[in-house]
C-alpha cells in the first residue's frame, strides 16, 4: 500500500512538499533549516552526518510522510549519549558505526519525527514509515536505528514495532496565560522571585542593554558578531562549532521570523548574543556566546528574554536546550524526553534493553527530585 524511499539530499524533496508535512511548530525540521545545513557543509562527510532522508509514498505516488534521517559515523551532536554502547562494541571486536539516526542535527528539541502534516490516518502512515525504516536499516547493514527526541505518541508506536524506549530529562517552561513577566514571577516563592529580580537588576546596573531581533531584521554585522561569539564558546569548551556563518545568514534570510537573536550591548558594543528558533507555539533556545563576563547575563539573554518573548507573543512553551539543573530555579521544570532504539546485533539487544530499564527508573527518580525544587508556590497548585 505504501512505498518508502531513501534520499541522499533534502533538496530531492521540494520545499513545499516537505514543509506541508513538517508543519509550522518545528522550525528545526523545516526544509529551509535542513537544506541550509547541507548546503553549507554543516552535515556531510566532514562531520559524519550523511543524509538518508525517508519519504513515504501512497499508491497514487503522493508523498504522505517524511522523516529526517542520517547515516552516522560518530555520536557527536545527538544529545542522546551512546558512547558506552560504542565502546562495548569496540571491546567485543564489533563495529558500532555506521548507524542510522532520525533526528535534527545538533538540535535536542522534542516533537514529532514522523512528519505527516494534518493527515487523519497519521497512525497508519507512521506505522508504515517506522516499519520501512527498520527494513532500510537491515538492508544497509548498520548497527542500529535510533529515533531521537520523538514524541510520546511516536515512542509508543516504536515500542510496538520492537524499538527499545529510552527516557531522558530536559527542563521546559509552560505558559499559563501570563499577562507579563511579573505575572509569572507572582507564582514564584518570595525567595526565588527576589533572586530573579536581583539577577535582572544586576544586568541593567552593569549598563548592559538587551535587544530581541528577528532574524529577518538582523544585519550582516550582527550575524557575524553572533557567529564569532558562537565559535568562541565552542572553542573554550573544546567543542566543534559545526554551524557556519553562511548557514545562520541563510536561516535569517529564508526563515525570517522563525529565528531570533537576543543581543546584549555594553558601551555601544555587542558583548553577548543568544540564538533561538521560533515555532508557532514553542520557542527553542539554541546557542549562546559572550566576549565579556557580566553577572547573570547568561540567565538574562538565554532565559529571561526568551520567557518575555513567549509571553508577549502568546507562545505556549519554551525549550531552552539540553540539561541544566540551574534552569529549575528560573521556572523551567523537569520534562520527560524520549528516544527509541533498535539494535541489530542480537547479543547486545538484551543487555542494552536491561540497561535502559534501569536507566528509566533512575531518570524517574531524578525527575521527582527536580520537581521538589520547583520555584512555584505550592499553595497555588
Amino acid at each position: 500500500m505504501y512505498q518508502l524511499r531513501v534520499y541522499s539530499s533534502i533538496d530531492q524533496f521540494t520545499a513545499a512538499d516537505w514543509n506541508r508535512l513538517a508543519g509550522e511548530d518545528l522550525p528545526h525540521l523545516r526544509h529551509e533549516f535542513l537544506a541550509a545545513m547541507e548546503r553549507h557543509g554543516c552535515v556531510g562527510e566532514r562531520f559524519g552526518w550523511l543524509p538518508r532522508h525517508l519519504g513515504l509514498f501512497d499508491q497514487a505516488e503522493r508523498l504522505v510522510a517524511v522523516a529526517p534521517c542520517y547515516l552516522k559515523f560518530n555520536s557527536y551532536g545527538e544529545f542522546v549519549f551512546d558512547w558506552a554502547w560504542a565502546d562495548a562494541y569496540r571491546r567485543s571486536g564489533l563495529e558500532y558505526y555506521p548507524k542510522l539516526v532520525v533526528a535534527s542535527p545538533y538540535t535536542p528539541a522534542t516533537g514529532q519525527r514522523v512528519l505527516t502534516g494534518d493527515a487523519p490516518n497519521r497512525a497508519e502512515l507512521a506505522a508504515a514509515l517506522i516499519k520501512g525504516s527498520l527494513e532500510v536499516a537491515k538492508q544497509m547493514g548498520v548497527s542500529g536505528l535510533h529515533w531521537l527526541f520523538s514524541s510520546d505518541e511516536e515512542t509508543g508506536w516504536m515500542r510496538t514495532a520492537g524499538f527499545m524506549p529510552r527516557l531522558g530529562c530536559q527542563f521546559h517552561w509552560q505558559n499559563q496565560g501570563y499577562a507579563d513577566f511579573d505575572a509569572m514571577l507572582a507564582r514564584f516563592s518570595a525567595e526565588k522571585r527576589k533572586k530573579i529580580k536581583r539577577e535582572r537588576r544586576r544586568v541593567a546596573e552593569a549598563g548592559v542593554s538587551i535587544r530581541r531581533v528577528p532574524g529577518s531584521e538582523a544585519t550582516a554585522e550582527e550575524w557575524t558578531i553572533f557567529h564569532q561569539l558562537y565559535e568562541d564558546t565552542f572553542d573554550k569548551r573544546g567543542g566543534i562549532p559545526t554551524l557556519s556563518l553562511p548557514f545562520f545568514r541563510e536561516l535569517g534570510a529564508q526563515m525570517g521570523d522563525s529565528t531570533l537573536l537576543v543581543l546584549a550591548e555594553h558601551a555601544g558594543e555587542i558583548v553577548a548574543a543568544a540564538f533561538c528558533l521560533v515555532g508557532v507555539r514553542t520557542l527553542y533556545g539554541r546557542h549562546w556566546g559572550c566576549s565579556k563576563a557580566f553577572h547573570s547575563l547568561h540567565f538574562e539573554a538565554c532565559y529571561y528574554q526568551g520567557l518575555e518573548h513567549c509571553i508577549a507573543q502568546g507562545l505556549s512553551g519554551f525549550e531552552p536546550g539540553a540539561q541544566g539543573e540551574h534552569k529549575v530555579a528560573r521556572g523551567f521544570l523537569p520534562t520527560r524526553t524520549w528516544s527509541a532504539h533498535w539494535i541489530a546485533e542480537p547479543g547486545f539487544r538484551e543487555p542494552i534493553g536491561k540497561f535502559l530499564e534501569h536507566e528509566i527508573e533512575a531518570v524517574e527518580e531524578y525527575i521527582a527530585e527536580m520537581n521538589e525544587r520547583s520555584p512555584y508556590r505550592r499553595d497555588l497548585g
